[in-house]
């Protein structure tokens, strides 16, 4: 029977009886010849999945001079196809052909959408889905995964009242030709109604269509900025069951809203199977366990041709699965009231630019009706590190961690404290605090917890003094442009990638960034941002920027290069080794990096004299 035959085979084996009733009862039966074309995908939509009960299929991809020849799949007994162009509305192309007498189910569209929503539908996607077309075949722009979603947006976002009747949004949606609305809502959040909603929330639900749109849309809606990698965003999109996500500025402005088939073609697979282990790991052993596999990860991202900035961001997503994973587990021995708190992730990590030897930075604050519950959040992070500890994932050896006073506070404290940094940037290192908690980023709990980077949009208007102070310290990071010639002739001795190249430009970046209001962002996102502050320009921006790539891709390919070694990656490299190449490119990156400190600097004494 077809019921028994779904059972047996993947994705099936773990939805409910009555679905599984349900999709068996509307299946049919279909046989087709030895090279009969079952579906042509350039000329059809699909509505349906099609399982193979008996025979074999082969997927032949298509391309403008017609059918190729190559399968870019075959498909065997209990395996399914058709659930790529489903999901992705009919744009995904290729020929399915029978290969041999094949006995084929065919199993409802509208049936299925809903098992690959499931945990165990979506882990056969990610084994499958992006493995089988996105990589192969379709034309879909591979390296599409490895840029920002800011540039994969497409459109003007499409806005509603609250109060707009669902009968109305949905003929703005029509007329938009869009599968969603927007809804903008109090405190710079937004909510959002789209096409499913408006099946699951209005239609099953027997709302009427004059209900205002507020009562069924989703809030507040998960936003993304522009500067996040598309291969990242597309993991979250997965793991939170959406299939649109509103693109922001950094200053917060809508761009437009991304559907999930605009991500489809990201390479994903590795990392959103790692994570899902991550998030299932029932023991600290267990995740201890499972976390090994990042370095694996990230050599294997690198080697098969990923660079180096989406592999960093794929990377760090990955990390930040692995805290909350870490706290959750010392949740479960702790009085700590769980949606008391928020953690934030500092350096690196919070920028999405982790490197293989990344440390974890990390700060807490807590709600002000906890304030006498911080010894308490103390020891939770102190047990979350030791539990990061065991994960390959060590704490800052500079102290940056939540488990110590200065990094765990109120969320009252925190404002305090920032405005004191604010106010005298000299005194209790307001300057280093500053640089490392405007890189904060939540990883858990309320947004709202964290209030330093509200203290911080004003900077530039309320506190030009500590500005300047900031602009002062990154330029105080000097590259060392002279040894370095030295030692470049002689092609001898050492130079330290992270602490005399990039540094100076993150610093730069933070600054540049904090003069337009924007607190936690990468590097790169950083420096445009700030381009024609008055000091840096546009080209002195794309500069850096240029250059912190190059920089970044020498230096994971060094820690990969020692990591395949047997040794511990580091940010120390033998410029004896280093190709005629990559000593040529080291060389004039630093001095790019110094001829950009001096024009700035020139031009900060010009305008204060």
């Amino acid at each position: 029977m077809i019921l028994e035959f779904l059972a047996a085979h993947p994705p099936f084996h773990s939805i409910t009886p009555g679905e599984l009733a349900d999709l068996a009862g509307s299946a049919t039966t279909h046989t087709f010849a030895a090279g009969e074309v079952i579906v042509d995908y350039s000329s059809h939509v699909p509505d349906e999945v099609w399982m193979v009960r008996a025979g074999q299929v082969n997927l032949l991809p298509t391309n403008d001079n017609g059918v190729g020849d190559i399968p870019v799949d075959t498909v065997n007994v209990g395996g399914i196809f058709g659930f790529f162009p489903l999901l992705a509305a009919g744009s995904v192309q290729f020929v399915a052909r029978a290969v041999e007498a094949t006995i084929l189910i065919r199993l409802s569209g509208d049936l299925m959408r809903p098992v690959f929503a499931k945990p165990a539908g979506l882990a056969y996607l990610a084994a499958r889905a992006w493995d089988t077309l996105s990589d192969r075949t379709t034309g879909l722009d591979r390296s599409a995964s490895r840029g920002p979603v800011g540039d994969l947006v497409r459109g003007d976002p499409v806005f509603t009242a609250r109060d707009t009747t669902v009968r109305d949004a949905v003929c703005v949606m029509t007329d938009r030709r869009t599968s969603y609305i927007l809804i903008p809502l109090e405190h710079g959040e937004y909510g959002i109604f789209t096409d499913r909603d408006l099946r699951t929330r209005v239609v099953a639900a027997g709302v009427s269509v004059d209900a205002p749109i507020h009562t069924v849309m989703s809030a507040p809606a998960y936003c993304v900025t522009a500067d996040r990698l598309a291969a990242t965003v597309l993991m979250d999109m997965l793991e939170r069951g959406k299939r649109h996500i509103p693109v922001l500025s950094q200053n917060g402005a809508v761009m437009g809203v991304l559907e999930d088939v605009d991500l489809i073609a990201a390479s994903t697979r590795q990392s959103f199977v790692l994570r899902r282990s991550i998030g299932l790991a029932a023991d600290v052993d267990e995740l201890q366990s499972v976390a090994t596999g990042i370095t694996e990860l990230a050599v294997d991202l690198f080697r098969g041709g990923t660079d180096a900035s989406a592999t960093s961001g794929i990377v760090s997503v990955v990390i930040d699965s692995v805290v909350r994973r870490a706290l959750e587990l010392a949740l479960t021995d702790s009085a700590v009231p769980r949606d008391a708190f928020a953690w934030m992730t500092l350096g690196s990590v919070a920028r999405r630019e982790a490197m293989p030897s990344s440390d974890v930075d990390s700060a807490v604050s807590w709600s002000d009706d906890a304030v006498d519950r911080g010894p308490d959040f103390r020891r939770l992070a102190g047990r979350v590190h030791t539990i990061l500890d065991g994960c390959g994932l060590p704490a800052d050896t500079n102290g940056a961690i939540a488990s110590r006073p200065d990094f765990a506070r109120s969320a009252r404290d925190w404002t305090i404290a920032t405005s004191g940094w604010l106010d005298d940037p000299l005194a209790n290192r307001g300057i280093v605090m500053s640089s490392l908690l405007v890189d904060g980023r939540v990883v858990w709990g309320r947004q709202a917890l964290h209030t330093v980077p509200a203290v911080y949009r004003s900077m530039a208007r309320d506190h030009p003094n500590a500005l300047r102070l900031q602009l002062l310290n990154a330029l105080s990071d000097k590259v060392r442009l002279r040894s370095m010639r030295d030692v470049l002739s002689r092609r001898a001795g050492t130079f330290d990638l992270k602490a005399h190249a990039l540094t100076p430009i993150v610093n730069l970046a933070r600054w540049s960034g904090l003069t337009v209001g924007i607190g936690s962002a990468s590097t790169v996102a950083r420096l445009r941002a700030g381009a024609g502050n008055g000091l840096l320009s546009a080209r002195d921006a794309d500069i850096l920027a240029e250059v912190f790539a190059h920089l970044q891709q020498l230096r994971m390919s060094h820690q990969i290069d020692q990591i395949e070694a047997g040794h511990r990656p580091g940010d120390i490299v033998s410029l004896a080794e280093l190709s005629p190449l990559g000593r040529s490119l080291l060389g004039d990156g630093v001095r790019e990096i110094a001829a950009v400190q001096r024009r700035v600097s020139h031009l900060a004494a010009t305008l204060a004299g």
